[in-house]
């Protein structure tokens, strides 16, 4: 990919369920209009991640939705995803570059603005958190807040970084003002999505809100 792609500013990222159970919500999901799914399974065995991913392409591909693969190179390459994603702890994003051969596009992720230099010529876009505390995660970064997340984002644009950030941990919808006030791109969402009682509800509401404040900031 030569170009940097347009990065979608609602990430909805799974919870790591077995595949019957996940299924059905991510069909949900994509059904109320989500357009950015990312595959988080820390848990499972790699054949049973691939074998995940490849259903959930099927799905993704019925309602025009990007898959992102966390972590597994070489199941996005597999699968036929649109991208990988890259936690601080998983392979740097300059080796799944090198082994990618620009197959996929490549998320980085971030806890601090010398972080963002590190990995910024190697992705094509960095999750920036977590924003408050998150069960979501294991081995939780320290938490930033608004102002931390500000922070990076006024440390990027000084020094001309324009890659996009996308703010990641414990977020919901009445978050969504005040961090694109930051400058963020936009906002990376499982929990709050995947555990509502009414799912289109909450996505709608997600879109309407980063609609609105991307047009106000």
């Amino acid at each position: 990919m030569t170009e940097r792609p347009v990065i979608c500013p609602l990430q909805v990222i799974t919870p790591d369920l077995p595949a019957n159970k996940l299924l059905p919500l991510v069909e949900k999901a994509c059904i109320s209009g989500v357009k950015w799914l990312q595959l988080r399974m820390k848990n499972q065995p790699v054949k049973e991640i691939e074998q995940t991913a490849a259903a959930i392409k099927q799905i993704c591909d019925r309602y025009n939705c990007r898959l992102i693969i966390n972590d597994h190179t070489d199941i996005a390459i597999n699968t036929g995803a649109y991208g990988v994603h890259l936690g601080m702890e998983d392979l740097h994003p300059a080796k799944a570059r090198r082994l990618s051969d620009n197959k996929v596009i490549i998320g980085g992720t971030a806890n601090s603005f010398q972080r963002v230099l590190e990995v910024s010529p190697y992705a094509d876009y960095i999750g920036i958190g977590p924003y408050r505390y998150t069960r979501t995660k294991e081995k939780l970064s320290p938490v930033l807040g608004i102002e931390g997340i500000k922070n990076i984002v006024d440390h990027c644009r000084h020094n001309q970084i324009t890659i996009p950030l996308i703010a990641i941990g414990g977020i919901t919808v009445e978050d969504v003002t005040a961090l694109i006030s930051t400058g963020i791109d936009g906002i990376a969402v499982s929990s709050a999505i995947f555990s509502a009682m009414d799912i289109k509800t909450v996505v709608s509401s997600f879109l309407l809100s980063l609609n609105e404040s991307i047009k106000t900031y």
